[in-house]
């Protein structure tokens, strides 16, 4: 067995040995201390929901969306559960995923150009269909 002392030749040994006998100390420095006061507690006028592993919200957050629809009720389910369950994250990813489909209803709901497509596309299939039919 060896000892302590033996791997003394091995290259970069000791390298957390003491500061003086390291290499980098003439160029290394501390980091300047910031006197920096804690931001003030940004308002909520939408609903933020905030992991359960934390007493309270950031004194910053992002509020451009806030939950809605069938996603905003699965964000909050996601939001009773730790981050370290994976139901948690299951229940987001699911949530953007429906968020993407009500976003396309919604815009199908608001845009002209797309109601039109929709009506050609079922044009199509119901034709498509109604002409397969019939070769039977």
């Amino acid at each position: 067995m060896t000892s302590f002392n033996e791997h003394s030749s091995v290259p970069d040994w000791g390298v957390d040995l003491d500061r003086a006998n390291r290499p980098g100390v003439p160029m290394e420095r501390l980091p300047p201390q910031a006197d920096r006061q804690a931001p003030e507690q940004q308002s909520r006028s939408v609903e933020i929901l905030h992991s359960t592993e934390r007493n309270g919200i950031t004194p910053v957050f992002g509020s451009s969306v806030p939950p809605r629809g069938i996603s905003g009720w699965i964000r909050r389910v996601a939001f009773r559960h730790s981050e370290n369950d994976v139901r948690h994250w299951l229940l987001l990813l699911t949530a953007d995923r429906v968020d993407a489909a009500e976003g396309v209803v919604e815009d199908l709901r608001h845009s002209r150009r797309a109601r039109n497509l929709v009506a050609a596309g079922a044009c199509a299939l119901v034709t498509y269909w109604v002409l397969r039919r019939d070769r039977r």
